[in-house]
């Protein structure tokens, strides 16, 4: 990745968390945890985890459907010519730490 993919990455991150404390309904805590972005800076992937666990598919159905106000603290927030299209995953790298947690603790 190079430096400005870097920059771009930390920043998508540092507003994602901010949106989303200012959008979420409080019903779940959503939580940014990583995100990626594309070579050509066309695309974003922000990994997300989601407490209780029973709730994950209706907060990224929550954040799915709030794409375009994330677009638009984007613009508003951070001075770039072109905008990435945001997408929403899990991070199972954080479920299966948790996991591993528990299994050292049993």
């Amino acid at each position: 990745m190079t430096l400005r993919q870097e920059k771009i990455k930390e920043l998508i991150k540092e507003l994602a968390a901010q949106f989303l404390q200012e959008e979420s309904n409080y019903t779940s805590l959503i939580t940014v945890t990583n995100a990626d972005v594309s070579k050509d800076l066309k695309r974003s992937t922000v990994y997300v985890s989601v407490y209780p666990e029973s709730a994950e598919e209706s907060a990224l159905n929550f954040l799915k459907r709030k794409r375009k106000g994330l677009k638009e603290f984007f613009k508003s927030k951070a001075k770039m010519k072109s905008i990435p299209f945001f997408d929403f995953e899990l991070d199972k790298g954080e479920k299966n730490r948790q996991k591993i947690d528990e299994l050292l603790k049993q």
